[in-house]
């Protein structure tokens, strides 16, 4: 369908029994899960290497907690002796699924490719309102007065619409971007000569983002004043 969304319909049964499929893979999707996937086993590895041997009761509780993760209790498996072994079986499953998604219709009338594009517009829906709610904090809201609320509804929809656009210009999650660009800050020196305000130097990735959202970079020197 396009560079980073390829589609295959799947017809299972006949008549009443018939269910259409389409199962949708993006080679970009599947890239950022297996990194995360890394990610995570780098982290068991390193738990594990850290819990030493855990036959000891004082261990029991640490392995528990290791074996119930919500992200990495599915890839450790114990074996019969009690140590912690990276489950490589669960691995090779998981990467089976990687950048892939299945749909259901019983609408013959779309086509794979409208299904598809449908859905993902839906999980765009979904996301911005998760963003609305979290990061951006629409609610709760204090205001009394109607003018107040829809001003304050229609900045959050401004600071979404920031959000989004800074997103499809890096390529990367809001997350990311304000993790890196918070960590520019401004100084505040003082001699008996006077005072100045001035800001970290800037790194190679936060260069990167202000010059693709074509943000001029903020001056070096703030509020020079001198004592006479």
């Amino acid at each position: 369908m396009r560079e980073n969304l390829e589609v295959k319909e799947i017809v299972v049964g006949e008549g009443e029994r018939r269910r259409r499929f389409v199962l949708v893979f993006n080679p970009e999707q599947a890239k950022k899960d297996k990194a995360t996937r890394d990610k995570t086993l780098r982290r068991i590895e390193e738990t594990i290497q850290a819990l030493g041997d855990p036959k000891g009761p004082s261990h029991k509780k640490a392995v528990c907690a290791l074996l119930s993760h919500r992200a990495m209790g599915r890839f450790v498996r114990q074996t019969k002796t009690g140590k912690l072994r990276i489950n490589q079986a669960k691995v090779q499953e998981e990467e089976t699924f990687d950048g892939k998604y299945l749909l259901s219709t019983s609408d013959d009338t779309l086509s794979a490719e409208d299904a598809a594009l449908g859905y993902k517009q839906l999980m765009e829906v979904e996301r911005a309102i998760r963003t609305l709610k979290t990061t951006l904090e629409l609610r709760p809201l204090y205001h009394r007065k109607d003018e107040r609320i829809q001003s304050h509804v229609l900045l959050c929809y401004l600071a979404l619409l920031l959000v989004r656009i800074a997103e499809r210009e890096t390529g990367e999650t809001w997350d990311h971007i304000r993790s890196v660009m918070e960590r520019c800050h401004l100084g505040e020196f003082s001699s008996k000569d006077g005072s100045i305000l001035q800001r970290t130097e800037l790194t190679g990735e936060q260069v990167n983002f202000l010059n693709q959202l074509k943000i001029a970079h903020p001056p070096a020197l703030y509020n020079v004043q001198l004592r006479a």
